[in-house]
């Protein structure tokens, strides 16, 4: 074999190396950041079910208040509010993850709901025959349960999202994140109050 040809051969093997260690690579990279953003999507999934279930939640709640408590219109006008604003975004596309600014809003709107009901539930304080309404004890003991979930889901989201913005930001996936149109996602970052459950202490 002459020298040329062996030279070229040498060159194209390592041409051939170099480029199939390329492609691992980048699938190796590429695939990581699709699993970890259907990780990311599958927990934000978590969070709406719970949201939903709040919201459905509500209604009764709200009547089982009201059969009691009749007159305290300000709050239960406050969470019919607070309710619609919520209720247009529970369900909600999940590119939201990608705009932090639309992500507030939708937090904002929960923050809102969430703090309706503490509302409602101080409410019930005065109201001592409704404390002893196994309809309502019923009921908010779901929501209590229902906002511990939330919380719980919120915690999981966000180290979703922690262990996808790690891995798409460090180099060189940062590259191929940037190429193949990964971002990073927003943070839950609720307040203190919404992240608390409800408690009426009897």
């Amino acid at each position: 074999m002459k020298s040329g040809t062996k030279k070229a051969l040498i060159t194209v093997g390592i041409i051939v190396v170099v480029l199939f260690g390329a492609y691992s690579c980048y699938k190796s990279a590429y695939n990581g950041m699709v699993s970890r953003d259907e990780g990311v999507q599958s927990a934000w999934a978590q969070v709406q079910n719970q949201y939903q279930r709040r919201m459905d939640l509500i209604p009764n709640l709200v009547n089982t208040v009201k059969g009691y408590a009749s007159h305290e219109e300000g709050v239960f006008t406050a969470i019919a509010e607070a309710r619609a604003k919520a209720g247009g975004v529970v369900n909600v596309d999940a590119s939201m993850l990608d705009d932090p600014e639309q992500f507030k809003k939708y937090q904002q709107a929960q923050d809102a709901l969430g703090a309706s009901l503490r509302r409602l539930l101080v409410v019930s304080e005065n109201y001592p025959e409704l404390k002893a309404n196994q309809n309502f004890l019923s009921l908010q003991d779901e929501l209590e349960g229902t906002e511990n979930r939330i919380s719980t889901e919120r915690r999981r989201y966000n180290e979703g999202v922690k262990d996808y913005n790690q891995f798409i930001r460090e180099f060189p996936r940062s590259i191929i994140a940037n190429m193949s149109g990964f971002r990073t996602k927003a943070y839950f970052e609720a307040s203190e109050a919404a992240q608390s459950a409800p408690v009426v202490q009897f």
